[in-house]
């Protein structure tokens, strides 16, 4: 069986993949134990009203986002579990 690198190279991007350190979850950046990104943290509690919040369809919120010094983002939900994140550009 043959198999084209190319095919691979149309889907894989080093920079936005979760193994690049930059945006794995075993970076402290990253991490859930950062207080950066912890809900304690008043810039991301779900009392602040100016939080980053990222709301249902119902308005209800469901997390918050942390913008990372590169310009990449993490994601979180309201109890504090990275869900996701966003690349630097």
């Amino acid at each position: 069986m043959f198999l084209s690198v190319d095919a691979f190279a149309l889907d894989w991007n080093w920079n936005t993949s979760p193994n690049n350190w930059n945006n794995s979850k075993n970076n402290y950046e990253n991490s859930e134990n950062n207080y950066n990104n912890s809900p304690n943290n008043w810039e991301n509690s779900v009392n602040n009203p100016d939080r980053r919040s990222i709301c249902n369809e119902e308005g209800n919120s469901i997390g918050y986002v942390v913008p990372k010094e590169d310009g990449g983002a993490n994601i979180f939900n309201n109890e504090g579990k990275r869900i996701g994140f966003t690349p630097a550009e």
